[in-house]
């Protein structure tokens, strides 16, 4: 037996929690309407728009995002590790889970115990895209099992793939032999994830957004059926489902686990057992001497039955000694429909194929590159987890906040003509069900920018196409019951489109607002696409070209809202922003800043494209263009410096308002982040910050929750009824934290951000990070975009 390390090296930045401890008062929903799993999440297992699975620190696989774009959180107890363990004739078995099955199924099964206060029975440890189970006190023999999918930084092939690795160290620390066996189980679940509802009724919830029904085929497994492969030296099951068409439909395809066979174990199967009844059939044999009876059986499930597959390896180990076992799980689910006979083939397609039958073809794969693959996540997050000078909380966050790049309801499409990397989105959130948010990437999409920047480019190609579409249908303003077109001619849209509809061709889902009025939107655009090309070598000409004419188009319509003609478009006394509950009046500090370093972004571009053999492609001409945009500039920026008060600017021109408002200056961020000129001197910026860092984070509840995003300067609300005002947007404060080290503040900006990261993984919200928390212990918005904006301190902080 080769000699190996006798557990596994965990890095010391991972988020941790002993197994199966519960929170005392974690954070709970703020409005009923929004989403509240509970704290019980954790990592996701999956590639990028694959769909993907969690499994929490108590051990439960709990979270389906299978369906794309759709939320599924229920405990499934038949996908489930189990250890058998015999020393000195004394056996025991426990599945490794702390949650016994609510509905008593599986009633023979012994079920891990969990941690408590003052005995850990192991720890769960995650670190995006890899996390570990260690296993503490129950077992004599040394276990720990690390789990991960192939995504690592600048990947576009296996970072799609549909694969989880669980790799199990078993090391014995005492003077006897231990046997052991490890048995997977899982339960076959083709067919389940797609909706039932052909056209779901959309309805508006209490808080104006809209909603649509969604009712997947939960538990409906007639059909279902499952065989044993055997292949070289590997063997597993494979789950399918009978089905009358060729066609592979929605929902439909294959899974399969599978371990190694070799002489030093012993590899047992159950390729057909009942995962509703007690369990007893695969239990009995199981929990007696670590074995199963090698039963196969290809029958179809049949109405009411419910089935699943085992696999089990059993060795020994003596004393002072230790082995890997491998295991795995594929899916393939090659289909994501959105309104019915709107189809993508997933990304990962295009490296197995179409046909739904590829699962042991990526068992194969899998079994072959894992190593490697590990190898690849190493070397991209080990140069991170190395420096010194950034501190571990960070670290931590910084790579677990890319979970939602795998749960976010991710889209990745197979590759075309026209996207040859595919079409990628993530959604606002699982409340806010519309991709790709504009305003909310403003900040939300450094991550995908600096690890994935093809598909980040791809998103705002695909906003680039959407703004000279329109859509005249009317409807009604959940804000105010208005009524508005969908999408007007010239507009920057807010989203990409909802999983009901058709994501990047059908924008403009959210109606909670008009969003043909605000102001933020043609800007954040902009700003985004220059970001892009010049954070990502400053030589894709092409890019700029495709989004040349979008952005003259939405500069002139957002220039059309300038009433009076000095040069800045007015707020209207709506919220029309990003900040969708908060009334800005007149020229605003947030929005006029953005308009300003828009323009100096634009006219950047258009310089960028005069050097190209793209220059004489355009009418009107890039000059004019450039000059029309030089003369709006220098119009404005008096009009933009009358809102500074000698300490920090106002909120906007009319409105009287004395708040301090938190992201006052992001116009200014993006400037200094783009290397250009800057809208706001220095020492203006710094003082503004200086009274931002004091009033809306250290005079507002000491300094214990984050930066509000508008108070008076005492800490105090203008309104002790405001919403968004008074929440702590995690995403805007990790903005306002890389702004601050951009100037200098580098404690300042670590402070704030560190006392956020600890609200969200202290309380509960780890792996479902909101947009909002409250000082009240509730939050709003879980699985939410913004929050990846950690990646933009990072970016500060680059080497």
């Amino acid at each position: 037996m080769i000699n190996q390390p006798t557990s596994h090296h965990i890095p010391p930045q991972t988020w941790n929690r002993p197994i199966g401890l519960g929170w005392e008062k974690p954070y709970t929903v703020r409005y009923s309407s929004n989403l509240d799993d509970g704290p019980w999440h954790g990592m996701p297992l999956g590639g990028f728009g694959a769909g993907c699975i969690g499994r929490s620190s108590r051990g439960d696989f709990n979270l389906w995002h299978l369906d794309g774009g759709e939320h599924i959180f229920r405990n499934l107890p038949a996908c489930q590790f189990s250890v058998f363990e015999e020393v000195n004739g004394k056996t025991q078995a426990y599945a490794l889970c702390t949650e016994p099955p609510e509905d008593e199924s599986l009633s023979a099964w012994n079920w891990y115990p969990a941690s408590s206060n003052t005995q850990k029975t192991g720890t769960y440890h995650a670190l995006y895209p890899r996390s570990w189970f260690v296993y503490e006190n129950v077992f004599k023999a040394q276990l720990s099992c690390e789990q991960f999918s192939p995504v690592w930084a600048n990947n576009y092939q296996e970072t799609s793939y549909p694969i989880a690795v669980f790799e199990w160290i078993a090391h014995n620390p005492t003077d006897e032999p231990i046997t052991l066996s490890i048995l997977f189980t899982w339960q076959n679940t083709i067919g389940w994830f797609t909706n039932a509802l052909k056209q779901p009724k959309v309805q508006v919830r209490d808080d104006g957004s809209p909603v649509y029904e969604y009712q997947p085929r939960w538990g409906n497994s007639v059909g279902n059926y499952n065989h044993l492969v055997e292949d070289f030296h590997r063997v597993g099951c494979l789950m399918s489902r009978l089905s009358a068409s060729e066609d592979v439909r929605e929902g439909e395809g294959q899974m399969a686990i599978a371990t190694i066979t070799n002489p030093a174990v012993e590899v047992y199967y159950h390729t057909c057992w009942n995962t509703a009844g007690t369990g007893e059939e695969v239990w009995r044999y199981f929990a007696q001497d670590g074995t199963l009876l090698d039963e196969e059986s290809e029958h179809p499930a049949t109405e009411g039955r419910q089935i699943g597959v085992a696999l089990a390896v059993k060795f020994t180990i003596r004393p002072g000694k230790t082995r890997k076992i491998p295991f795995l799980l594929s899916w393939d689910l090659p289909i994501t429909e959105f309104e019915s006979g709107v189809c993508y083939y997933r990304r990962y397609t295009d490296f197995f194929g179409r046909n739904g039958k590829n699962a042991w073809s990526m068992i194969r794969t899998a079994m072959k590159h894992s190593d490697l693959w590990l190898d690849n996540i190493k070397a991209w997050q080990n140069p991170i987890l190395n420096r010194q000078d950034l501190p571990s909380w960070f670290k931590m966050a910084l790579f677990n906040e890319l979970y939602l790049l795998t749960d976010g309801g991710t889209l990745w499409s197979a590759a075309d003509e026209n996207n040859p990397k595919g079409q990628f989105a993530v959604l606002e959130c699982i409340d806010y069900r519309w991709y790709e948010s504009l305003d909310v990437r403003l900040y939300g999409s450094f991550g995908l920018l600096l690890l994935w920047p093809e598909l980040d480019k791809s998103v705002l190609l695909a906003f680039a196409r959407a703004i000279s579409k329109g859509d005249k249908t009317p409807r009604i303003i959940g804000y105010n019951q208005a009524e508005a077109i969908r999408k007007a001619t010239g507009a920057t849209p807010h989203d990409l489109g909802a999983p009901n509809e058709h994501p990047w061709e059908k924008t403009n889902y959210t109606s909670y607002q008009d969003c043909n009025l605000w102001k933020d939107l043609p800007c954040d655009f902009v700003l985004q696409v220059y970001r892009d090309f010049l954070l990502t070598g400053g030589e894709d000409y092409e890019f700029l070209q495709d989004s040349w004419l979008a952005i003259v188009e939405t500069l002139d319509y957002l220039k059309n809202f300038d009433k009076d003609q000095d040069g800045i478009p007015e707020n209207s006394g709506a919220p029309d922003q990003t900040f969708d509950d908060w009334k800005l009046q007149g020229v605003s500090a947030y929005c006029g800043g953005l308009w300003l370093a828009a323009l100096e972004a634009a006219i950047e571009i258009g310089k960028c494209l005069q050097k190209t053999e793209f220059a004489t492609n355009f009418s009107p001409s890039i000059s004019e263009t450039i000059s029309t945009y030089e003369s709006w500039l220098e119009q404005a920026k008096p009009i933009y410096k009358n809102l500074w008060n000698g300490q920090y600017f106002q909120l906007d021109s009319e409105s009287g308002s004395d708040v301090v408002m938190a992201d006052q200056l992001c116009g200014q961020f993006y400037v200094k982040l783009l290397e250009l000129e800057d809208i706001v001197s220095p020492e203006k910026t710094i003082s503004a910050l200086q009274t931002i860092y004091q009033s809306c984070f250290q005079n507002f509840y000491q300094g214990q929750l984050g930066a509000a995003n508008g108070v008076r300067k005492n800490g105090e609300p203008v309104n002790p009824n405001d919403t968004h005002p008074l929440e702590v947007w995690t995403g805007i404060n990790f903005g306002l934290a890389a702004f601050l080290i951009q100037m200098g503040m580098r404690e300042e900006g670590f402070n704030l951000a560190e006392v956020v990261v600890k609200q969200v993984y202290e309380n509960g919200l780890q792996f479902r990070t909101p947009e909002a928390i409250t000082a009240s212990g509730t939050f709003r918005a879980s699985h939410y975009l913004r929050a990846m904006a950690i990646w933009a301190i990072y970016y500060q902080c680059r080497e």
